[in-house]
């Protein structure tokens, strides 16, 4: 019998039967696929190390996490009416307060400056040392190496926390887990409330955090930062490294062969195998296949495997080998800092240096250079005193019915000193141009004065006789002048007698 006669030959309840059982294996297959391109996360245990690059990472994550919770403590004396902290993002106003300098909203050309400074920064320092941003300055690298030492206190180094995890869930178990997860939230919790200090007046802010008085909206960010650092730090690690982060594949732009990275020396360590004492090392490589390098890998790999996306170029791993090293009594340096043709050299039995001036770190070089010289100039040739003009546009132009032209401008004029400053509106390129201030008392005044911190918005009225041969529109330039006659500062715009 025919398959398909078979399946018009049975029950309904067959049918139905036979049915379920295809859908069944349908979702077994399913479910193949998603474990098979889903991989369950290994949870990673790195062990302590001591070395020259562990004592460098913890005297970086020092000095930075001294910086975050520090400055917005720091003081600075701006004089009366103004702020006091040190370095402040004050939305209210709105300023940007750094030390001695203080932005407004018009100039934001400076944060996007030093935003593009930072970049070209570290784009020069991967093509000279791959991922050392990475490895000791990242504050995802930062904090999971606070909270990974918060592990290694509470539940003890990396043996010891395997079999805590593989433990049932005792009462010594329970404690230690209680007591960590407090510490990270602690911590979690003091990174979200600094956050927020840069943008309040600290102290103050802190008083209104625990009496109930501070704001709701900076309860919000405070929870919100708390919940990406605990998660971020505690749970993702170096998930966040791998998957979410783009810059492990960007980098790949920036390097080339004389780059330096951690660089596991091949034709030295190979082959490995186990070593006993007082054995010849004659036909084989200084590795002993100790694995100590990958223990101590906070992104759980082996670089003896070569270049891999997920090494983040910390060196903890050369401090690991270094102290197998040295109780085996070989020489150090089996993982090192190296380039890939440093590798070659070294292979091709060469002297071997680093070549840091190259094509693409000159040019890294010189154009971050150029960016911050272009910065540097634009910050000294900073003036007290700044002048927009905006134009009528609607009407474009008056005409009187004595048959004169107006137009009408808003000046706003922006004092960035400490100082009031009184200064006088004039306009050039209108000789026959007769001016006054809306508002103004007496109407003839073309003086105003503006508060220091401030902008005064005033409208400008500029009249002209209707002459034969006008032309519709003309080229003019408004500016202030202070007491000393000294222009201040001047706007070109255009004064419009018809036919716009």
């Amino acid at each position: 019998m025919s398959e398909t006669a078979t399946t018009h030959a049975m029950s309904p309840r067959t049918a139905e039967a036979a049915d379920g059982i295809v859908r069944s294996d349908v979702e077994a297959v399913n479910s193949a696929v998603r474990r098979t391109l889903y991989k369950a996360r290994e949870p990673i245990y790195p062990k302590s190390v001591k070395g020259v690059f562990r004592r460098a990472k913890w005297i970086v994550m020092a000095v930075l996490l001294a910086i975050y919770y520090i400055v917005p403590f720091i003081r600075w004396d701006r004089g009366p009416g103004q702020p006091d902290q040190a370095v402040l993002v004050d939305l209210d106003r709105p300023r940007l307060y750094f030390f001695w300098l203080e932005l407004w909203p018009q100039e934001i050309y400076f944060l996007a400056g030093l935003l593009i400074l930072a970049a070209l920064a570290l784009f020069l320092f991967t093509a000279l040392f791959g991922r050392v941003w990475c490895g000791y300055a990242c504050p995802q690298t930062v904090w999971t190496d606070l909270y990974i030492a918060v592990e290694n206190w509470v539940e003890g180094d990396r043996g010891a926390r395997i079999r805590l995890a593989k433990e049932p869930w005792t009462a010594k178990k329970i404690g230690k887990r209680l007591a960590k997860h407090a510490i990270w939230l602690a911590i979690a919790v003091l990174t979200g409330g600094a956050w927020v200090l840069y943008f309040y007046d600290a102290p103050t802010f802190l008083s209104e955090v625990f009496t109930g008085d501070a704001p709701m909206m900076a309860y919000i960010f405070i929870a919100g930062l708390t919940f990406t650092t605990y998660t971020l730090a505690g749970f993702m690690r170096e998930q966040v490294c791998t998957y979410m982060c783009p810059w492990p594949r960007i980098q790949g732009a920036m390097v080339d062969s004389e780059s330096i990275s951690v660089t596991y020396l091949k034709a030295r360590g190979e082959p490995r195998g186990r070593h006993k004492k007082g054995a010849s090392w004659d036909g084989r490589g200084d590795c002993i296949d100790c694995n100590q390098c990958v223990a101590a890998c906070p992104m759980g790999i082996d670089i003896r495997d070569g270049d891999q996306l997920e090494c983040i170029n910390c060196g903890l791993c050369i401090d690991a080998c270094d102290e197998v090293m040295d109780k085996i009594e070989r020489p150090r340096g089996l993982i090192t800092y190296e380039s890939h043709m440093g590798v070659e050299r070294r292979r091709a039995g060469q002297p071997n240096r680093f070549h840091f001036v190259r094509t693409r770190t000159v040019f890294y070089a010189v154009v971050l250079a150029a960016v911050g010289a272009v910065m540097l100039a634009a910050l000294l040739g900073r003036e007290a005193i700044d002048l927009n003009v905006l134009r009528d546009r609607n009407p474009v132009y008056v005409r009187l019915s004595n048959g004169d032209i107006r137009n009408a401008y808003t000046l706003k004029i922006m004092n960035r000193g400490t100082e009031p400053a009184t200064l006088t509106v004039r306009v050039e390129g209108l000789p026959d141009a007769t001016l006054r201030i809306a508002g103004q008392t007496p109407p003839e005044s073309l003086a105003v004065t503006v508060a220091p911190d401030e902008i005064r918005s005033v409208r400008l009225l500029v009249t002209v006789p209707q002459k034969p041969g006008m032309p519709s529109s003309q080229a003019i330039s408004i500016g202030v002048v202070s007491a000393d006659g000294k222009v201040d500062a001047d706007n070109d715009t255009v004064f419009i007698a018809g036919g716009e």
